[in-house]
Parts: structure tokens; sequence; C-alpha cells
């Protein structure tokens, strides 16, 4: 279920993300990062959690991972999201794939505040 009420919707297949790289949001009690946030990259986010230790923008050719670049949609982890909402500094945040459990941690009002589609 989507923070709407809504069927949960993808946010990418590529970049595959994910927790479990199946291109949703989805979440579960595997997932201690609650990875429930499907955003659309900017350079003031990647800049902003690569300096809070999370570098999303260099690619590891190891785990398969091409880096991420402004526009590419990423599930985030809440916390993160919220860190860099906090700093104003916030992805947008595509509502329908953005996983329910996100309310646990932020508001509807914060995910809207940032929403890059109609509610």
């Amino acid at each position: 279920m989507n923070v709407l009420g809504g069927t949960l919707t993808g946010c990418s297949t590529d970049p595959l993300t994910g927790f479990y790289r199946d291109g949703a949001c989805n979440t579960g009690s595997g997932d201690a990062g609650v990875h429930a946030v499907c955003t659309v990259m900017t350079e003031e986010f990647l800049v902003f959690s690569k300096a809070s230790g999370n570098d999303l923008s260099t690619p590891v050719p190891a785990f398969g991972f091409q880096g991420l670049k402004p526009g590419d949609r990423w599930c985030v982890c809440v916390n993160r999201w919220k860190e860099a909402y906090d700093a104003g500094v916030a992805a947008p945040v595509v509502l329908s794939a953005t996983h329910i459990m996100a309310l646990e941690f932020v508001t509807l009002d914060e995910l809207r505040a940032c929403a890059v589609e109609e509610a």
C-alpha cells in the first residue's frame, strides 16, 4: 500500500531500485533502513547523501550499481530523506510509489510538500 492508501506503484526499473531490487519501494522486517520513499534524484540530494555517508552517485561495478544522476528515481531510506527534508534539500517524492511504512517516520504533509505528482 502507498502513502495515499492505494496500491503501491513501481518506482524505477532503470535503474532497478528497491530494497528487494523489484523496482518498487517495498519494505519488510529485513530492511533496517526502511527504503520506502520513492524519490527523483537531484544534485542537491545526491551531494547531501554523499556528505552524510551514503554515496549514491559513484558507480560500484562489483555490485552492478551504475551510480545515480539527477532525474533518476530511487527508493531511499525514510530517515535519510527526513534528514534532507529538515536540511532543505529533500529529493522530490512520488507519492503513489512511496510505501505506507514511511508514515511511521514522516508525515504525509511533509511528503506532499515535496510531491512531484498530484495526490
